[in-house]
């Protein structure tokens, strides 16, 4: 029977006492990684140079002459404007200026080339912030300002460069306002010259007009277009006038048409009381008969057809009682009225007849009146109408000179409105550039020196050591584990009742040569404290140089 090598046997799940097991067979390997890390990371940290920041704030103060007196001609967009000086500072000759005069960048110099060094400065060392309120009054920000920072590894060069920095700033905003408004009188004036030009050249042609044309000026022209141009609103108003008075006579005639309606639904009670006695009862009498046949000649045509004798014999019976009910109405309507005994109308309804009258002819009134209103408005648009055509000849038979002459005088008021809109904006620009000139305007200046700083914002040595030991644990953990995956041996009594699934009578404990054995140990807690010895004094160096040079 051959063996079955190619079975495989799953593990049986650890306890606490396999895990301790595996810690004491492998805690060379998990401690040995771990105080490798623990010393690379306090080697890395230390001597890892420290980074300072230095930073400074820069306010923004607002002018002091109000905005409602002088108007500012600088760009309202304050973010925009620190950014354009941002980039003015951070050139490529500002920053090898700075580094040549402070030294910087030593080491890097001999690796990098110059405008990558810049370009890590720029993006790295140099920071500007955005503008923001600094401080409170009466528990609400007052102060827009940003920051202003260099990062470097000798914190009293980083204090320097900061205040380089706040100082270039202030110089390019009073340099860039300066210019900034400057500029913007200069454009404003060149705008008016423009216009004045413009301005000067249309009363050229005016003037030569009027010469070429003495006697036979268009003012009668003007003097026709104001009265057309007052006709015309004139016209309006009559024809608002007529659409009120249209509107008013059919208001009128509605209430006229209600009140006829409310008086003809009138009724005199006594008159209904009247007709109710005067019912026939023979009428009545036969009302009943023909609703009797009725519903039989009804029920039997339910029952049998229209040709069998008892529906014929129905019908002719109502059709009988229908003509004794016609003949009886007509005797009662040859009644003369004095037989049926007629009553006085009632006082009320007499009064209420009055009422209605009354208030149909005052309303019939107040619309004769809105007619004659009407045709006196009409009257008056007809007149209107002649007088705008005569108007209207008289200006289509005027010289075409005449209408050039208009087309001047429009011309020369658009051209003087915006000459005059450009003066008064440079007149404006000309007092808003001597405020920035005299240093009452919008400006930049130093909230918060920059300082030498105390403490390095890089590296965080802590978090370094303890990062490192971290690491330096797991792959201990994780060699352990492997080495313990690989080792498929049997190590206590555990493995092999549950692998040999055999009854243990009794174990024998390995015998080895105390000789060999404290050697063995010996070897190791040489190697371990070599090593310790080895890493504190390699810990100690470093932290001794850093110190060293520190100081």
């Amino acid at each position: 029977m051959q063996p079955q090598d190619s079975l495989t046997v799953s593990r049986r799940p650890l306890d606490i006492e396999d895990y301790i097991d595996i810690f004491r067979r492998h805690k060379a390997w998990i401690f040995g990684p771990t105080f490798l890390a623990l010393v690379t990371s306090v080697v890395v940290a230390f001597l890892w140079p420290d980074t300072y920041l230095s930073t400074g704030i820069i306010r923004v103060v607002p002018p002091r002459v109000p905005e409602s007196y002088v108007p500012s001609n600088l760009n309202s967009d304050l973010q925009g404007r620190i950014n354009s000086i941002t980039q003015s500072i951070l050139n490529r000759q500002t920053l090898t200026t700075i580094i040549n005069n402070y030294d910087l960048y030593k080491k890097e110099l001999r690796s990098l080339p110059i405008d990558d060094v810049i370009e890590n400065m720029r993006q790295r060392d140099i920071r500007v912030g955005t503008v923001q309120t600094f401080g409170q009054v009466g528990g609400k920000p007052s102060v827009p300002a940003f920051q202003v920072g260099f990062v470097y590894n000798n914190r009293v060069v980083a204090q320097k460069v900061a205040a380089n920095l706040i100082s270039r700033f202030l110089e390019e905003s009073r340099k860039e306002t300066s210019e900034q408004t400057v500029y913007t009188t200069q454009f404003i004036n060149t705008g008016r010259d423009a216009a004045k030009k413009k301005l000067d050249a249309i009363e050229g042609r005016l003037s030569g007009f009027r010469s070429r044309n003495m006697g036979r000026l268009p003012e009668q022209s003007s003097t026709n277009y104001q009265q057309y141009n007052a006709l015309q609103a004139q016209m309006m108003n009559l024809n608002s006038s007529m659409s009120r008075v249209s509107q008013e006579k059919l208001l009128l005639e509605n209430q006229l048409r209600i009140n006829k309606d409310q008086a003809s639904s009138l009724k005199d009670p006594s008159l209904q009381e009247q007709g109710i006695t005067q019912k026939n009862e023979k009428l009545a009498e036969k009302d009943r008969e023909i609703a009797y046949f009725e519903n039989a000649v009804a029920a039997s045509r339910e029952r049998y057809k229209e040709s069998h004798p008892d529906v014929q014999t129905l019908v002719a019976k109502l059709d009988s009682v229908k003509k004794q009910r016609e003949a009886i109405a007509k005797e009662e309507g040859s009644k003369k009225p004095e037989q049926m005994a007629p009553r006085p109308p009632n006082p009320e309804f007499v009064k209420q007849q009055r009422d209605y009258d009354a208030v149909a002819k005052r309303i019939a009134g107040l619309a004769e009146a809105k007619d004659l209103e009407m045709q006196d408005y009409q009257k008056q648009v007809a007149q209107l109408n002649a007088q705008m055509k005569g108007i209207q000849d008289r200006l289509q038979g005027m010289p075409v000179g005449m209408r050039e002459y208009d087309e001047l005088l429009r011309e020369q008021a658009l051209a003087k409105r915006d000459y005059e809109e450009l003066d008064k904006k440079s007149l404006s620009s000309e007092f808003a550039t001597k405020i920035i000139d005299q240093n009452q305007g919008e400006r930049l200046e130093s909230l918060e020196e920059p300082t030498v700083p105390q403490t390095p914002i890089e590296p965080k040595r802590s978090m370094i050591v303890l990062a490192g030991t971290g690491l330096g644990l797991v792959v201990g953990l994780l060699l352990a584990g492997a080495r313990e995956v690989k080792n498929t041996a049997l190590k206590n009594l555990k493995d092999v009742r549950a692998y040999t699934q055999l009854q243990i009578l009794g174990s024998i404990p390995l015998l080895e040569n105390d000789l060999v054995v404290r050697r063995r140990r010996r070897l190791g807690w040489l190697a371990w404290s070599t090593a310790c010895l080895v890493g504190v004094v390699v810990m100690s160096s470093s932290v001794a140089y850093y110190y060293a040079t520190k100081l």
